[in-house]
């Protein structure tokens, strides 16, 4: 699993920090970001840490409801998804691509949803990120 670029840090990293762990990839974080915002009415997200050692996260959420964690690593980040059994059912009838549904079947369940997490580094992981985040939207 990526490694999170800002582990063992008191405070949330700061936008200059962010540009230079992603390198290219940050174009990619702010078009997920930024689509999520323009498509659900996401917010633009606020940082928050469970534990040092497992570094920071953008939280972006849709009202009080957190629709995906965005956690920056080195030249690329990770979308961590909690998907509910309604949303992982229509997964299935979805226009996903064969390597996300396969993730989401793969996927471990847990009391707060299925774990799906997409590792982003093209705009085809973007495109599988977008495509996730609307079903948990919708469902």
């Amino acid at each position: 699993m990526l490694q999170n670029a800002f582990v063992n840090r008191s405070e949330p990293p700061a936008d200059e920090e962010l540009t230079a762990a992603l390198g290219a990839s940050r174009a990619l974080w702010d078009r997920v970001v930024r689509e999520l915002g323009e498509a659900h009415g996401t917010d633009a997200g606020a940082w928050g840490s469970s534990s040092a050692k497992l570094g920071w996260s953008l939280r972006v959420r849709r009202g009080k409801r957190i629709i995906v964690y965005l956690s920056p690593g080195a030249g690329r980040f990770l979308a961590s998804f909690a998907l509910g059994d309604r949303a992982v059912h229509a997964a299935g009838d979805s226009a996903l691509p064969d390597r996300v549904l396969d993730l989401i079947a793969g996927a471990r369940r847990y009391a707060e949803g299925t774990a799906v997490r997409i590792e982003v580094a093209s705009p085809e992981e973007v495109d599988a990120v977008l495509g996730v985040a609307a079903l948990k939207v919708a469902y």
